[in-house]
């Protein structure tokens, strides 16, 4: 399964984030696959697409950032996938 997460750094703490990040990298669990990520302009989220198939790896995840970041899952799909299950076949 595909999963958005917007990370909405708390305040102050973009720097912090950076620094954790710089020296533990991702800490991903195994099974939790981090495909590509956006950051907002300005710096205050951060929009990483994810895969997984077990959502629980998500909070695991997220427990070793709550202190600096506010997390927000948000499962989605392919436009591919969406059209295909909508029978269309095209991409939305």
């Amino acid at each position: 399964m595909l999963f958005m997460v917007i990370e909405t750094f708390r305040n102050g703490c973009r720097e912090a984030v950076y620094a954790r990040f710089a020296e533990r990298g991702r800490m991903l669990p195994p099974g939790l696959d981090y495909i590509d990520s956006w950051v907002e302009r300005g710096g205050r989220r951060c929009f990483q697409l994810m895969r997984c198939e077990d959502p629980a790896l998500l909070e695991r995840w997220a427990a070793q950032w709550d202190d600096l970041v506010q997390f927000e899952f948000v499962p989605v799909e392919t436009s591919e996938e969406a059209a295909a299950r909508a029978g269309e076949g095209r991409p939305a």
